[in-house]
C-alpha cells in the first residue's frame, strides 16, 4: 500500500469549522472594543471643548455658542477633532447666555449608518454633569 500525502476533505472541513466558530466569537468582541474607542475619542474631545468653554468664560464672560466647534479657535490648547470624533459623532455646542450663571451644553451624536448608531447621545454640561454612555 502507498501512503497518501496531503489533507483529506473531512480534516479540511472540520479546520473550516473551527475557524468559523472562533471568528464568530472574536468578531463581536473586536467590534465592541472599536466601539468604545471611538466613543472614549468623543468624550475626550468632548472634555477639551468643555475646558476651552470654561477659558472662553473666565477671558470674555460669557461662554461662544458654536455649531462648528472650530469657531472656538485653536489658541488655548484646542485641538482639532480626531478621525474618530469627526468619522462617526457630529458634536454641537449649545449655549444659554440668557440663564444666570451662563450655561453650554456639548452633544455628540452618533452619526446613522457607523458601528456607533447603537451608542445613544453623549452629553456634556457647564456644571460637568454627563449623560449616555459614559
Amino acid at each position: 500500500m502507498r501512503r497518501q500525502k496531503g489533507f483529506t476533505l473531512m480534516e479540511l472541513m472540520i479546520v473550516v469549522v473551527i475557524i468559523g466558530i472562533l471568528a464568530a466569537i472574536a468578531y463581536p468582541s473586536y467590534r465592541n472594543q472599536v466601539v468604545k474607542g471611538n466613543r472614549a475619542a468623543a468624550q475626550s474631545y468632548m472634555m477639551s471643548l468643555a475646558g476651552r468653554e470654561e477659558q472662553i468664560m473666565l477671558d470674555n464672560r460669557g461662554y461662544v455658542a458654536a455649531a462648528n466647534t472650530a469657531a472656538l479657535g485653536t489658541t488655548g490648547g484646542l485641538i482639532a477633532a480626531p478621525n474618530e470624533v469627526t468619522k462617526f459623532y457630529d458634536v454641537k455646542i449649545d449655549v444659554n447666555s440668557a440663564a444666570t450663571p451662563p450655561t453650554f451644553l456639548i452633544t455628540a451624536t452618533p452619526k446613522t449608518g457607523t458601528m456607533q448608531a447603537s451608542d445613544g447621545n453623549l452629553t456634556l454640561k457647564s456644571d460637568g454633569t454627563k449623560s449616555g454612555k459614559w
